[in-house]
């Protein structure tokens, strides 16, 4: 089989599609629940502890300076601020597909629970007996 052969079977397969719309689905959704820890959540959370703003926390190695021909050279800084708001956006937003993801599987589960199967001719059958020996005792 050759590669252009093999690839159309790749992307004529439904998964790659799915698969698509869901990184460009979860793209916007990362967006949205940026937005809601960035400016909803974490405010809050800086005011209980504070007034610290995360994402300006840094252990500063190297101060900023200005070398002799006048050009600036930056700090140099652990900016452990930023990894912890994003340890703190990573777990809402784990949180949140969580919650989406097992609520949509439990609206799929009911929408494609079959009816119930019809007694087999054995079970039909030991429900008689059972009644019969019910009815003689």
């Amino acid at each position: 089989m050759g590669l252009y052969s093999e690839f159309k079977e790749f992307i004529s397969r439904g998964n790659v599609v799915d698969l698509a719309v869901g990184v460009i689905i979860g793209a916007s959704f990362g967006k949205i629940v940026t937005s809601v820890v960035n400016d909803i959540i974490m405010p809050p959370i800086g005011v209980l502890v504070g007034g610290i703003n995360f994402s300006s926390l840094k252990l500063v190695l190297k101060e900023a300076t200005t070398d002799p021909t006048g050009k600036v050279v930056e700090a140099v800084s652990i900016n452990y601020g930023n990894f912890i708001q994003t340890g703190i956006d990573f777990i809402i937003i784990a949180a949140a597909i969580f919650l989406f993801v097992k609520g949509f599987n439990s609206m799929k589960r009911k929408e494609e629970a079959p009816p119930p199967a019809p007694p087999t001719k054995e079970e039909v059958l030991l429900t008689e007996i059972r009644d019969l020996l019910a009815k003689k005792s």
